[in-house]
């Protein structure tokens, strides 16, 4: 599909720019005193706090029950996760049992100062939220969330006024609303465009580009950070790439993966904060985890990806 020469130039645009991140919009690059792999982060508008572009989702991963080994393991991902440089881990109550599941692997981890903790409010009764969030919290073993979300726009109007008096109360850090599978648009960005959030969360993928017509520039425009679910496709895109060879380009991006390849590409949209893909797996973790390392994709890269893997 490509050479390894026919991006060079817009490599080296890109790493030009990384080198001169000041005053740049696109890569918030790692500091200098921090080891050379460590991920490449992107800054909260609201704040400026810096996160890794790639984070750790729990949809249905970290569903396991009351299994000691199961919980074990996702334990041992979360410990990989930190030690490759992550912040981010993102759930919710409608997960079963991944809540306790992340709150298992914190205390064996003693609760490590670099977690970002990413929660969600998923009640229809405004009047039982707080209830929910502070069972989260437990479940966690958290006194607070870094950031709480209201789930798939579930009674939005009735929550959001609430998250914003914790945030205000010193409760909350960062206010958001999730959707996910493309749904709803037209509301979220109702929301985008009157309400005071921090974060947005939604899906898009090399599959799933919606978002990139009126959301993406519109929480850039908004200063609101953004966070994309369902990266892969809950899986269906990568089954449906690793039928083919990695195309050239794939190596002017260090990716050794279609999931690098698809991590790269919705990372590398300048109005993305973080990606949460999910997993219980050490070796998709680490993988994972090494699509958040330049270099990145162009916007000319960007999009001929979208139109190679469409012509699959």
């Amino acid at each position: 599909m490509d050479t390894p020469s026919a991006f060079s130039p817009g490599r080296r645009r890109w790493l030009a720019g990384a080198a001169m991140a000041a005053g740049l919009p696109a890569w918030a690059t790692p500091a200098l005193a921090q080891p050379a792999q460590a991920p490449l982060t992107r800054p909260i508008p609201s704040s400026g706090e810096a996160l890794p572009v790639v984070g750790l989702g729990s949809w249905i991963t970290f569903n396991v029950g009351n299994d000691p080994a199961a919980r074990d393991a996702c334990a041992e991902v979360v410990r990989a996760f930190f030690a490759e440089g992550g912040r981010l881990i993102d759930s919710s109550p409608m997960y079963g049992s991944s809540q306790p599941t992340i709150g298992h692997a914190l205390a064996t981890l003693r609760h490590p100062a670099a977690l970002f903790s990413a929660e969600k409010v998923w009640v229809g009764d405004a009047a039982r939220g707080a209830g929910q969030m502070a069972a989260s919290r437990a479940f966690w073993g958290l006194q607070r969330f870094d950031l709480m979300q209201v789930h798939n726009l579930l009674a939005w109007q009735e929550h959001l006024p609430r998250l914003l008096e914790m945030k205000a109360a010193g409760q909350l850090r960062y206010v958001g609303i999730t959707t996910s599978h493309g749904r709803r648009h037209a509301e979220l960005e109702r929301i985008l465009r009157t309400q005071p959030i921090d974060f947005v969360q939604l899906s898009h993928s090399l599959l799933d580009r919606e978002a990139e017509q009126r959301l993406l520039p519109l929480a850039q425009e908004r200063r609101i950070a953004v966070i994309v679910n369902r990266p892969f496709r809950q899986g269906y895109l990568l089954d449906q790439l690793r039928r083919h060879p990695l195309p050239g380009w794939a190596r002017e991006i260090a990716c050794d993966s279609w999931a690098q390849v698809a991590l790269k590409f919705v990372v590398s949209h300048p109005a993305v904060t973080c990606a949460i893909p999910a997993t219980s797996q050490l070796a998709h973790l680490r993988q994972n985890m090494g699509a958040a390392r330049s270099p990145m994709p162009d916007a000319a890269l960007r999009t001929r990806m979208a139109r190679d893997v469409a012509a699959l």
